[in-house]
């Protein structure tokens, strides 16, 4: 019957049932990964639903995985919520009111919470194997764990996350399929390792033996030619990678005489260096197609079940691409194929940079490259496509969003501080407005109000840096010597806000 109804309702372009909800969250994805933000790199899934939905410009996530994984739950910058997650309403209490049921497939990582304890799903496929793709292990079901079968033939993460995906919405079509769902897929790439399958990696290798000074050139011209955006890129910064990256003796002798510590020019390399690189670069787009390719599997399950037209999807990453170079997990095995699972491989500094444009710096960074995220928004019954959307819009906006598509209002328990987050669709319509934009996250500080962002960074001798977004998405040119009264200005503002966002934390914790 509701399928009847929803195909009734498509056809005289009226979406009176309340949507279903998919988010689907990216791992260490660079702002121009997407074919439809730049890059060669397939991934028709997604560029289809841009096409045909709202391509988001300026998205913002928290820099970090917990950070943004923490935002996007609970409704509140992580910092007023950090490590007391577990106090915190989160999203699917918010739509249980208003008569949905909701699924979780992927990574969770709130910190001291479980997704079906504390979340409150109604299932949860959980997987906690961040430094494996081809190993059946450390997942759990509803939070109860799931048998190690160490590493199966056939076996590959981002495939079973969206098969778990499909199968918690065939058991909802059988038994309520009255009633709406939030799905939330968490896919854990591209995130390092980089590991992917031998077909995936044979479609991209040797295309991108240009290098990664060439790649940004193109990736720039591409996103001119979308009309996404015409601004200068931020330079490479030869000297920045994170801090707990190994050093260059190191990344040698553990990883590949290939390996390089930080982003110099592509023309300095020698050949074996150059090989070892593109290679890596392979890889990365072959986990990138293959999220897109699930993806693509999920969009087509919703289409066969009728839920297609109105079922609002939310594509965006955690983060930026990653400039670390880390050997963890089961670590490296010298020799071994890269991409397979014997490999452990980082993006690194160099490809992180082009993956980010025309962005600067990385994940960790509270710079553009950490912060801005590739975003889409699709629903046929609702929202127009081939949109471009240039109005700011940040991961604690998608609760309160998503509460007023599903008819409701979203509002903070008793007791709890008021949520931050905007509804996107007043914003939008200039119903609301909004004051500024805050980050804070192992040092890296930043504040957007309007046009302006100041940021910090260790990194750079812990001084705060100005840029207007506008004419300078890039952040290439400090403009703090020339106004020092808005840099005080928006410092004192970031401090008040630290301060109270810190008490509010502690509340939490105290309420606990």
């Amino acid at each position: 019957m509701k399928k009847l109804l929803m195909a009734f309702l498509a056809m005289i372009g009226v979406a009176s049932a309340k949507p279903n909800i998919v988010v689907i969250l990216a791992d260490d994805l660079g702002y121009s990964d997407l074919g439809c933000y730049g890059s060669s790199i397939e991934t028709p899934n997604l560029d289809q639903l841009a096409a045909n939905g709202v391509q988001f410009t300026q998205f913002y996530n928290s820099a970090r995985c917990w950070p943004t994984r923490t935002a996007l739950m609970t409704g509140y910058y992580h910092s007023q919520t950090e490590r007391v997650a577990n106090h915190r309403q989160m999203m699917p209490s918010y739509l249980r009111e208003l008569g949905y049921r909701s699924y979780h497939s992927g990574k969770w990582h709130v910190f001291n919470t479980r997704p079906f304890t504390h979340g409150k799903f109604d299932h949860s496929f959980h997987t906690r194997n961040y430094d494996r793709y081809f190993n059946d292990q450390d997942n759990f079901l509803d939070d109860e764990a799931l048998p190690d079968n160490g590493r199966p033939e056939g076996y590959y993460t981002t495939i079973d996350i969206a098969e778990r995906a499909i199968g918690f919405l065939q058991d909802h079509e059988k038994e309520h399929d009255e009633e709406p769902f939030f799905l939330f897929t968490a896919f854990t790439g591209p995130h390092f390792p980089l590991m992917a399958l031998e077909e995936d990696i044979a479609k991209y290798r040797g295309k991108f033996d240009h290098g990664w000074d060439e790649e940004r050139k193109r990736r720039q011209a591409r996103l001119k030619e979308l009309g996404l955006m015409d601004v200068e890129y931020a330079a490479r910064e030869e000297k920045v990678a994170p801090k707990w990256s190994l050093n260059q003796k190191q990344l040698v002798e553990q990883i590949h005489e290939g390996e390089l510590q930080f982003p110099v020019a592509w023309d300095s390399l020698n050949e074996t260096q150059k090989a070892y690189q593109a290679e890596k670069m392979a890889i990365h787009a072959a986990m990138i197609d293959r999220m897109d390719h699930e993806i693509g599997r999920l969009i087509t399950h919703l289409k066969e079940t009728g839920e297609y037209e109105n079922t609002l999807i939310f594509f965006f990453s955690d983060n930026g691409a990653s400039g670390e170079q880390i050997n963890r997990g089961d670590q490296h095995t010298p020799g071994a194929k890269l991409g397979s699972g014997d490999s452990y491989l980082c993006l690194g500094t160099g490809w992180s940079t082009a993956a980010n444009t025309p962005m600067r710096l990385h994940k960790h960074w509270t710079h553009e490259g950490g912060c801005a995220t590739p975003a889409i928004a699709h629903w046929p019954a609702k929202l127009k496509g081939g949109q471009i959307e240039r109005t700011p819009g940040h991961v604690i906006d998608l609760l309160p969003t998503f509460v007023a598509a599903a008819g409701g209002d979203a509002e903070a328990p008793e007791g709890e501080p008021e949520l931050p987050g905007l509804n996107f669709f007043a914003l939008k319509q200039g119903d609301v407005e909004r004051d500024f934009l805050f980050w804070e996250h192992q040092g890296n500080l930043a504040l957007r109000m309007g046009d302006w962002k100041i940021v910090k960074t260790p990194y750079h001798d812990n001084e705060w840096e100005l840029y207007n977004l506008k004419n300078d998405r890039g952040e290439t040119t400090d403009l703090a010597g020339e106004h020092p009264e808005k840099v005080k200005t928006m410092a004192a503002k970031w401090q008040a806000l630290s301060e109270k966002y810190a008490q509010d934390k502690e509340a939490a914790g105290a309420r606990g």
